[in-house]
C-alpha cells in the first residue's frame, strides 16, 4: 500500500512523463487517485503537469469539494468523479490531450475498431463519448455509460481519459491510446488499414482472461460485422500516389 507521500510523488512523475511525450500542453490535464471512499488526491486547476511539486497537489472529497491543500479544484475532477462512482474498482484517473488521438476524433474517425492485437488485448476498443463542453458538467455525464465497460475512452474533440487500479496503470493505457493512434495514422497514409479477422478478436480476449488482465476491455468494432477489411491493390495503390504526392509537394514547396 503505497503512502500519501508516494502517491503524490507518482502523480508528479506522471505529470513530467505526460509533458515530455507531448501529451500536454500549459496547463492541460489531470490526475487523480483514490485515497479512500471519501477522499481523492488529484492535480489542481491552473498547474503545469511538468513543473508540479508534490506539495502542489490537493485532497478532494466525493463532492468535489477542496479539503486540503492551497490549489483548485479543477472542474474536470467532476469527470473523475463520475467515473470512480461508475467504477469502485478503479483507483486512478488520467486525462490527457494527446494529439493524434485527438485528430482523429476531429476526423470523425474511431479508434474502436479492432486493428492491432496489443491494444485489444490490453484495453479492447477505445470509444468516443458524445461531445461535451471541456470545463462544465457535461464531461461526467458523456463518460458514464461508457466507463462502466472501458478503461481508456475518447471525449469527442477534447481529450482523452483512462482509469486503472492504480496511477501506473492509467498512465499505461494513456501511452497506449496515443502509440495506437500514431500507428494507425501512418496506416491511413499509407492508405490500407487491415482489421483483424473475428476468430483473432476472440482469441485474444481468451488470452486477456487467461492471464487474468484487470480492468475492462471494451469490445471493439469490426465494420459491417466484418473483421477482415481491405481495400483494392488499384484504390490502395491510388491512396499511397496521392499521399506520396502531397507530402512531395509540401516539401518542394518548403524547398523553395
Amino acid at each position: 500500500m503505497s503512502t500519501e507521500l508516494e502517491l503524490r510523488k507518482t502523480i508528479c512523475d506522471i505529470g513530467r512523463r505526460m509533458w515530455e511525450k507531448n501529451f500536454v500542453a500549459a496547463t492541460d490535464g489531470n490526475i487523480s487517485v483514490r485515497l479512500d471512499d471519501h477522499r481523492y488526491l488529484c492535480t489542481p486547476s491552473g498547474v503545469s503537469k511538468a513543473t508540479m511539486h508534490p506539495r502542489d497537489l490537493i485532497i478532494a472529497d466525493a463532492k468535489g469539494d477542496r479539503l486540503e491543500g492551497d490549489g483548485r479544484v479543477t472542474t474536470e475532477f467532476f469527470t473523475h468523479l463520475a467515473a470512480y462512482e461508475e467504477r469502485p474498482d478503479v483507483h486512478a484517473v488520467v486525462h490527457a490531450h494527446p494529439p493524434k488521438a485527438i485528430g482523429f476524433t476531429l476526423a470523425g474517425i474511431s479508434l474502436a475498431d479492432c486493428v492491432l492485437p496489443e491494444v485489444v488485448y490490453s484495453i479492447g476498443g477505445v470509444p468516443t463519448t458524445r461531445y461535451a463542453t471541456p470545463a462544465t458538467g457535461e464531461g461526467s455525464e458523456v463518460i458514464r455509460e461508457l466507463i462502466r465497460n472501458c478503461d481508456a475512452l475518447m471525449l469527442d474533440r477534447h481529450g482523452a481519459l483512462t482509469v486503472g487500479i492504480n496511477l501506473i496503470d492509467a498512465y499505461f493505457k494513456m501511452e497506449k491510446i496515443e502509440h495506437a493512434a500514431d500507428s494507425l495514422l501512418t496506416a491511413h497514409l499509407l492508405g490500407r488499414v487491415r482489421t483483424l479477422e473475428a476468430d483473432e478478436i476472440e482469441k485474444l480476449y481468451r488470452v486477456r482472461e487467461d492471464y487474468g488482465v484487470t480492468g475492462k476491455a471494451f469490445t471493439c468494432a469490426t465494420p459491417e460485422g466484418n473483421c477482415s477489411s481491405e481495400p483494392e491493390p488499384d484504390s490502395m495503390d491510388q491512396a499511397v500516389e496521392e499521399t506520396l504526392r502531397i507530402l512531395g509537394g509540401k516539401v518542394d514547396g518548403h524547398k523553395n
